[in-house]
C-alpha cells in the first residue's frame, strides 16, 4: 500500500505531466486521483495514475496519466448485465504510448514490461500513439500499454467503466481495494 507522502509524491508529477499537456484540474479532481500499483507495489513500472471527469450510465471521461515507462497490465472489459462491456478510444494528448492488442506481433516492441511479470504479457500487435492519435479497443479486447521515456498523459473516452470487472492475465492483479 501507497503512503501518504508516496501518494503526495506520486500526484505531483502527475500535475507536471498534466500540465505538459496543457490540462487544468479542479481542486476536487486532484483530490478524488486515483493512483493505483495493481495491488503489485511496484508503482514505478506498473501502475496508473486516474482522473475520473465523467462516469454514468451511458458514457465515461477520463485522464490517464503514466510515468515513464510505467506500464497499465494486460486486461480485457468483459461483458456485464447484458452489455458487450467497455469500449474505449485513447487519445495521446502528451509524451508517447505504446499500446499493445491481438494481432501480428511486433518485430522489436518499443514496450518493456516488468521481467518479474513477462509471462502475463501475451498480445504483441503494437499500436503507437503520439500527442493526436487515438485508437479504439473494441468490448472484451485483451490489451495493454506503457508510456514512452518522458511518461503520457492519455484521455479516455469510453463507455460506462466498471474497472472492478476488469480481467487481468496476471492473478495476482488488484484493480481497485
Amino acid at each position: 500500500m501507497l503512503t501518504n507522502q508516496e501518494v503526495n509524491r506520486l500526484k505531483g508529477i502527475v500535475l507536471d505531466c498534466l500540465g505538459k499537456a496543457g490540462i487544468i484540474l479542479q481542486t476536487h479532481e486532484i483530490q478524488q486521483m486515483e493512483i493505483t500499483d495493481f495491488g503489485l507495489g511496484q508503482i514505478e513500472s506498473t501502475g496508473l495514475q486516474v482522473v475520473v471527469y465523467e462516469n454514468n450510465e451511458r458514457y465515461c471521461a477520463k485522464e490517464l496519466i503514466l510515468l515513464p515507462k510505467q506500464t497499465c497490465p494486460e486486461h480485457y472489459h468483459p461483458p456485464i448485465n447484458g452489455s458487450p462491456g467497455k469500449q474505449e478510444t485513447f487519445r495521446c494528448r502528451w509524451g508517447e504510448v505504446y499500446l499493445y492488442i491481438p494481432g501480428v506481433p511486433a518485430s522489436r516492441p518499443k514496450a518493456t514490461p516488468p521481467a518479474t511479470r513477462l509471462d502475463f504479457y501475451r498480445v504483441w500487435h503494437e499500436v503507437i500513439l503520439k500527442p493526436g492519435n487515438q485508437f479504439t479497443i473494441l468490448p472484451g479486447t485483451l490489451h495493454w500499454f506503457q508510456s514512452g521515456p518522458e511518461g503520457a498523459v492519455v484521455s479516455e473516452f469510453s463507455s460506462t467503466s466498471r474497472d472492478e470487472t476488469d480481467v487481468f492475465t496476471d492473478p495476482s492483479i488488484r484493480r481497485t481495494d
